[in-house]
């Protein structure tokens, strides 16, 4: 009985009311509305898995989960077991929800990483056959077609000859007896046809009255010469209703084959119509799923911004006030939370809130509060909260808490089948439930009370997992510091605005505020001074430590607030700044890697001239002279492929070909063209122009000036001769290609190739007429720099391609 009235008292119905109008199914509707609470956890774990794979599913699929086509079907199963006949509207219901059962299972099915569901949908029996033959047998409309039997078809055929010889028949009558029918209109009565004929003339056409109008003007009379027909057509339909009667029971019996799997088919599609109502309802909630902590290894209930669901519905359907969110952080030695504070300051709906979350969590659903929820499995969850005085059982208010509460009591002496838990009440073992009471030993004399309440949460202590009491006593609030399972909680009040703020203050007992609020509200302040003498100087002090621990309290929360944000500033630097390294890794290994894979190009190439050479010296008997080109041959290899000695790096800003600089004079970007000589000068491009500009005259893009070139003096002589200049390995990159372009095209890819050039280039131009060839050659003598130039070596093209040097 505790039980029902503690969900009565939390509002257990509401909630579930509020979460049926997220079912997709009328079953699923009711189920919700008469939601079972588990009896063990490891079903109430087994149900949050299933929400959690659901709100998975639900986050991936577009559109979310479909139960279209699926229909409250158990009223017909039962009268199909009682070899009762199901209407054509009942068997199409059945057909549906086979097929909708068949396209939520493949859904689930293309999914991954959902055991539970999958699991779940693997015991669903669709039956493909039975929803075909049905379809095959009723329409869209729940009437039997034409098609279920060959007999049937015979059947409508005959209903639909005999209908229009009588419409025929009863057409020739209306023209030829036009004057004595009212209307030239043919209807029924009944299963007869009939026609209107005007009362004074009804002997113009003998036959059988049916039905007279209101006003007696109007006679629906049935043809003598009809009658005959009318009896064939009356026999042939129920010679049609016989047959759709025997097609029906056939299905009927179908049905009823197969209804234990047909139920299980309701259960399973039901079960998952409930995960998808918690998950799309938590959803709505914005609540996170709970994780049960185990309290033999000291974990801390964690529920921070716990908000009250009913209240977040009413916020979002009512345009009520915003929810104040309450932290609930109660650590494993606690058993016993006092709240205390004004009213209305929300002491018991914070009571509300708890009771509701630890249900939420046994029956599958998310709760209300910000990651990570943490919360232990209650067996029960017992609540006395609010005022049961009743006139009509001659109840006070006093008497009515103490019944409940001893029922409670009850009910944590009593084990699952019934009988005292004996042996735990002697080891003082907790039961693992949840005790809600709201103004403990309220209601009687305050002293006598206030003993009440710290013998029943003494007792509560060791008799059950926790209690959560909201009192005004204050020698409640002195338990804390003598036994340490005592914890102090109080509802924060605004003296300002003589409003509650609904925070909860952890570890600080409330202090009272009736005087203060009492003189904000008008009482006349010298009955407010002479109440202040009567509580005495004591009370007073004992407020202002409150209030100074309240003060202290807030100002912690400020400051951990601001360390809070600094955290996640230097967290979120951390993370940017760890990205950019990772990216300058990754640069510098796919460089590496690019650099690796040139060198090796380098010496695969290196190897096959090598190769070349040895081929030739290999053909015909080698001279002396062969032997030198070879030497030679080797040299220029050699020196092609050896990397060259690093220049130091010069202190400053100092352009090199390739650069963009900025011309100080016209205020123009540039391209340097021509590194700086020894007298300060070098050649840019800007635009189409190209020019000689001093370097003093030129400055970087972010404004560095260049430093000036410091002449020096000429080296004496090496002893030693000079190695010859390395030579490039010809590739695609150096090649130019010109054959078939004019001159003027042809200086404008020869310019940007130079522009670009490290080194040698290869300037395809070919033989032709020889005019190409003579305008590169023109071109390549004026260039600045362009050292030299000459024809390339025969496996290279001859004549036909020309080596320019590039500086």
């Amino acid at each position: 009985m505790i039980q029902s009235e503690t969900l009565e008292l939390l509002e257990w119905n509401r909630l579930c009311q509020h979460l049926s109008t997220f079912a997709a199914t009328k079953l699923g509707a009711i189920a919700v509305r008469h939601l079972k609470i588990p009896d063990s956890q490891a079903e109430s774990t087994q149900l949050l898995e299933q929400t959690k794979e659901v709100y998975q599913l639900e986050s991936r699929l577009s559109p979310s989960l479909s139960f279209e086509g699926i229909q409250d079907i158990g009223d017909s199963l039962e009268r199909a077991e009682l070899q009762g006949i199901l209407t054509g509207d009942e068997l199409l219901a059945i057909a549906t929800t086979l097929a909708g059962s068949r396209n939520l299972r493949r859904i689930i099915d293309n999914q991954e990483n959902i055991p539970i569901l999958t699991e779940l949908v693997a015991e669903l029996r669709t039956y493909p056959e039975l929803e075909q033959e049905i379809h095959r047998c009723i329409d869209e409309r729940g009437q039997v077609t034409d098609r279920a039997s060959q007999k049937l078809g015979e059947i409508r055929t005959d209903l639909r000859r005999l209908r229009s010889q009588i419409t025929q028949k009863l057409q020739n009558i209306l023209q030829a007896k036009s004057g004595a029918v009212q209307e030239q209109l043919i209807t029924q009565r009944g299963d007869r046809f009939v026609i209107p004929v005007k009362a004074p003339q009804k002997d113009a056409i003998p036959g059988i009255v049916h039905d007279t109008s209101t006003s007696g003007a109007t006679l629906y009379v049935e043809p003598h010469s009809i009658v005959p027909f009318g009896n064939q057509l009356r026999q042939a339909i129920r010679r049609e209703q016989t047959e759709e009667e025997i097609i029906r029971r056939a299905l009927t019996e179908q049905v009823a084959a197969v209804k234990p799997d047909l139920e299980r088919l309701l259960a399973i599609v039901t079960t998952l119509d409930l995960a998808t109502a918690r998950a799309r309802y938590s959803f709505w909630l914005g609540a996170n799923p709970p994780r049960f902590i185990n309290w033999e290894e000291q974990e801390t209930i964690t529920l921070r911004q716990l908000r009250h669901p009913l209240l977040v519905w009413q916020h979002q359907h009512e345009q009520s006030q915003p929810v104040v969110p309450v932290d609930l952080l109660i650590i494993p030695t606690i058993r016993v939370v006092t709240i205390t504070g004004p009213n209305t300051g929300g002491k018991t709906v914070t009571l509300k809130t708890l009771g509701l979350a630890a249900l939420m969590a046994k029956v599958g659903l998310f709760i209300p509060a910000r990651e990570p929820v943490e919360i232990p499995w209650f067996s029960q969850v017992l609540a006395d909260i609010g005022d049961e005085q009743s006139l009509q059982q001659s109840l006070s208010t006093f008497s009515g808490h103490i019944r409940r509460i001893s029922r409670i009591l009850d009910a944590l002496g009593t084990g699952e089948d019934g009988e005292a838990e004996e042996q735990n009440i002697a080891l003082s073992t907790p039961n693992s439930a949840l005790v809600l009471l709201d103004e403990v030993g309220a209601g009687t004399d305050p002293a006598e009370g206030s003993a009440l309440a710290i013998a029943l949460l003494q007792y509560l202590a060791s008799h059950a997992r926790l209690t959560v009491a909201t009192t005004h006593f204050g020698e409640l609030k002195a338990l804390k510091y003598e036994d340490e399972r005592f914890e102090n909680a109080s509802v924060e009040f605004d003296e300002t605005t003589l409003s509650p703020t609904y925070r909860l203050l952890w570890g600080i007992p409330g202090r009272s505020n009736a005087l203060t609020i009492a003189l904000r509200l008008g009482l006349k302040p010298e009955v407010v001074e002479q109440a202040k003498t009567q509580v005495g100087e004591a009370t007073d002090e004992v407020n202002l430590v409150i209030a100074g621990l309240e003060a202290q309290r807030r100002r912690q929360e400020t400051k951990a607030a601001e360390a809070q944000n600094l955290l996640q500033q230097a967290e979120r630097l951390y993370k940017e700044v760890s990205a950019k390294a990772t990216n300058l890794e990754e640069r510098e290994r796919t460089l590496k890697a690019s650099q690796e894979a040139a060198v090796q190009q380098a010496i695969a190439q290196a190897k096959g001239e090598i190769a070349q050479v040895i081929r030739r010296l290999q053909q015909g008997k080698p001279t002396a002279q062969d032997a030198q080109q070879a030497t030679n041959a080797l040299n220029q290899i050699a020196q092609k492929f050896q990397p060259a000695t690093p220049a130091k790096p010069k202190a400053g800003f100092m352009p090199k070909v390739g650069d963009r600089v900025r011309l100080s004079q016209f205020g123009q970007t540039a391209e340097v063209l021509v590194a700086p000589d020894d007298d300060g000068e070098l050649t840019v491009r800007f635009g189409i122009m190209k020019m000689t500009v001093k370097l003093k005259d030129v400055e970087s893009l972010d404004g560095q000036k260049a430093e000036p070139v410091v002449k020096s003096k000429p080296a004496p002589a090496p002893v030693t001769p000079a190695a010859p200049p390395a030579l490039t390995i010809r590739t695609s990159k150096n090649t130019v290609d010109l054959r078939g372009k004019r001159v003027p095209d042809a200086e404008l890819l020869l310019d940007k190739a130079i522009s670009e050039a490290s080194g040698p280039i290869w300037i395809i131009h070919g033989h032709g007429t020889g005019k190409l060839r003579q305008g590169v050659h023109t071109y390549l003598q004026q260039h600045p720099r362009v050292s030299n130039y000459e024809a390339a070596e025969q496996v290279d093209g001859g004549s036909g391609v020309t080596v320019a040097y590039v500086e």
